[in-house]
């Protein structure tokens, strides 16, 4: 019954006296459910947060909490979650910076707009974690400072802070007017020299495998260059000599970066590693001559990446096109292209480079009616889901490509009641459809109830509220968990259904035997809503309670 009680959770159309009777419960996974609806009362939000923390954690996250209801000695991680929103108490990150718990204090370094002296404070923590937190969003000047760390770890996390000043950066790169590094996380739990290998025995062991060190913190020093040569704030002359270096990640970071050389980006165009090449492909800092000679890479990856810069020309992008499986998906430079490019694309004579094209959603009219009229299907099947085609043309879609383009035309924002009707009784019947039209808005009852015979878009038609009162509330029996869970967070749900669930719960979970021994009044005792007073709908032949019974023990 509990996965019944979590799709009631969800429901948007749950009142909320029988939120509070759920709340009432104190169920942890009906609990989190709760935590999610938009339309909390202030004093449910602080109630469920009061059950649990993580579930005060979201609803702090989510807008639903303020300082004044939280207790941060009592729900650090709360009070956390507001600091990190910026809605909490100063004086709280003074408390927290002493919190005996290093992952309290992790994560209060990871807050914006914390207090100087409370910066100071957790610059000189005695957990490295907490320092490399600071480290990795600290101001520039903090960050400057904590370059000289003596810790390896905290000087990777400066390099990856796209605020540390520039000359500080590429001193990290180069080593050069900074003190050596002393430890790093290696070497601070095992003696040097020391490899962390694969499958480590100890379950307290947070070391990566091939983590090492032989006194010069080499696999530190390691992801330092690579944060370096990702960060965008590193100057590319830092880092123009790594094209060669034998480190292939160092490389491949390399070939993503813009302002390098050009002998740099022709070397890595001739890298051993395709995954590098792969990335240079997509940079668009690479001249034509390097996109044309990337356009005939061995490696598919290359020539996928290539399809994805935004400065390919187009007569490349077409043989790409023909060569590589690209997919439907709109691509930056099909994005970008002018209306006299629209044109000259709308005619080309391959159909997978009309096909990209239809992939994109701003399309002139003219455009639009051209593509969808194209004799070849995979064209028609890319631009169907394109809003203001209009449902004649849609019609005529179907009517032209069958099944290749019906999930598509149902997954047009367009395709009215009748058209998805038409689509849900399809033969032979197009299996994607059925979802798409299960979650279309405008599907109607007859649709709905032809989607629930296809197994994938059951819970997605059971969740509908265009579905029918009285199917949604069969489907609470439905053998599938998912699809009653589904059923039961339907706004369509009769209330009196809801009631009943809801009151059955709380018989169940609670026991009346409590409120007799202890004289108070529980959440069954009180008196039931008034639509609740009359006779009990059914679900299908049987009563409502049979369904209850059925989902007792799942």
């Amino acid at each position: 019954m509990k996965h019944l009680l979590c799709g009631l959770a969800a429901n948007p159309a749950l009142p909320s006296e029988l939120v509070d009777r759920l709340i009432a419960l104190a169920d942890a996974d009906v609990n989190d459910d709760l935590a999610r609806r938009a339309d909390l009362s202030r004093a449910q939000a602080v109630t469920l947060a009061s059950l649990d923390e993580g579930n005060g954690v979201r609803l702090a996250y989510g807008g639903m909490l303020t300082a004044a209801d939280v207790d941060p000695t009592a729900q650090p991680l709360v009070a956390l979650a507001l600091l990190d929103e910026g809605a909490g108490a100063p004086e709280w990150a003074r408390l927290l910076a002493a919190d005996p718990v290093v992952a309290h204090r992790e994560k209060l370094a990871a807050c914006p707009g914390l207090p100087p002296d409370v910066v100071e404070t957790l610059a000189a923590d005695s957990d490295v974690q907490v320092v490399a937190e600071l480290a990795l969003r600290a101001a520039p000047d903090v960050a400057a400072r904590l370059a000289e760390h003596p810790h390896a770890e905290v000087r990777r996390a400066v390099a990856a802070n796209e605020a540390t000043p520039p000359d500080v950066l590429a001193a990290l790169v180069s080593g050069e007017g900074l003190p050596p590094a002393r430890r790093c996380l290696v070497c601070d739990h095992e003696e040097p020299p020391f490899t962390h290998g694969e499958g480590c025995p100890r379950p307290d062991c947070d070391l990566r495998p091939g983590a090492s060190c032989d006194g010069s913190h080499e696999s530190t020093a390691l992801d330092l260059l690579r944060a370096a040569l990702e960060n965008p704030a590193t100057p590319a002359r830092a880092v123009a000599g790594f094209a060669d270096h034998p480190s292939p990640l160092l490389r491949r970071a390399l070939a993503a970066r813009p302002g390098l050389p050009p002998e740099a980006y022709a070397r890595l165009a001739v890298d051993p590693t395709p995954g590098a090449r792969a990335d240079l492909a997509e940079n668009p800092a690479i001249d034509d001559t390097l996109i044309r000679a990337l356009a005939d890479d061995t490696s598919p990856d290359v020539r996928r990446g290539l399809a994805h810069n935004p400065r390919v020309p187009l007569d490349v992008l077409a043989h790409l096109a023909a060569t590589t499986r690209i997919g439907s998906t709109l691509l930056p430079r099909i994005a970008s292209a002018t209306a006299a490019e629209v044109e000259e694309l709308v005619r080309s004579p391959h159909a997978v480079v009309r096909m990209l094209l239809a992939t994109r959603r701003d399309l002139p009219a003219a455009i639009r009616a051209t593509l969808a009229d194209d004799p070849d299907a995979k064209v028609a099947k890319s631009i169907a889901p394109h809003p203001s085609l209009g449902e004649a043309r849609l019609r005529a879609m179907v009517d032209r490509h069958g099944v290749q383009v019906i999930a598509g035309v149902a997954a047009n924002p367009d395709a009215g009641p009748a058209l998805l009707e038409h689509l849900s009784r399809h033969a032979p019947p197009a299996r994607k459809a059925f979802r798409e039209i299960a979650r279309h808005p405008h599907a109607t009852a007859p649709a709905l109830l032809a989607c629930l015979a296809d197994e994938r878009a059951r819970p997605l038609a059971a969740g509908h509220p265009a579905l029918p009162p009285q199917a949604v509330t069969d489907l609470l029996t439905d053998t599938d968990p998912q699809v009653a869970e589904a059923a039961a967070a339907n706004p369509s749900l009769p209330l009196a259904v809801m009631e009943e669930l809801t009151g059955e719960a709380t018989r169940e979970m609670t026991g009346r035997t409590t409120g007799e021994m202890t004289g108070e009044l529980l959440p069954q005792d009180l008196p039931p809503p008034a639509s609740s007073r009359s006779p009990g709908p059914s679900v299908g032949s049987r009563p409502l309670i049979d369904c209850i019974n059925v989902h007792r023990n799942v």
